[in-house]
């Protein structure tokens, strides 16, 4: 007789998230939230209407236990449709900056157009008017520890 399947038994897989709406793009966000990342590693492909980051994602969803400490994996975040980039807050000379993200949303405009923002900490932000939404995150390398061995604390 075999035992059934258990939730612990499964391996880590890396994400190869789509969003295409704003439900599917709350799910990304929240598995995007606290990704540390620098300015260098923006890069804005106007020709090809992408906007792409490397980021450095926290595993939300591999929670730490008391056995394993936090984990952290390269994710690519791919904006597709994007007609322009913005940001504020944000010194893109200093390519040495490094941005912590705290959220991916969708403010709508006419049709399926709007805006991507990505909400930074700091008071900083970037903006990307797409023509429709269409966002990916996809790891991109195996999870690694933590350096600093802790997970973000927030203020509720």
């Amino acid at each position: 007789m075999t035992d059934d399947a258990r939730f612990e038994d499964a391996g880590a897989r890396p994400l190869n998230l789509g969003a295409m709406d704003v439900e599917d793009l709350a799910v990304l966000s929240a598995l995007a939230q606290d990704s540390v990342f620098p300015v260098s590693q923006m890069t804005w492909q106007p020709r090809r209407r992408r906007l792409a980051l490397l980021l450095n994602r926290l595993r939300w969803e591999d929670r730490p236990t008391a056995d394993r400490p936090p984990e952290r994996v390269q994710s690519v975040l791919v904006i597709e449709n994007v007609l322009g980039v913005g940001s504020q807050g944000i010194d893109r000379s200093d390519r040495d900056t490094v941005l912590s993200l705290l959220s991916v949303t969708f403010e709508p405009g006419p049709d399926a157009s709007g805006n991507v923002l990505l909400t930074l900490a700091g008071d900083g932000a970037l903006r990307a008017r797409v023509e429709a939404l269409e966002v990916t995150l996809k790891d991109v390398t195996r999870p690694y520890v933590a350096p600093s061995g802790k997970t973000p604390q927030h203020l509720v």
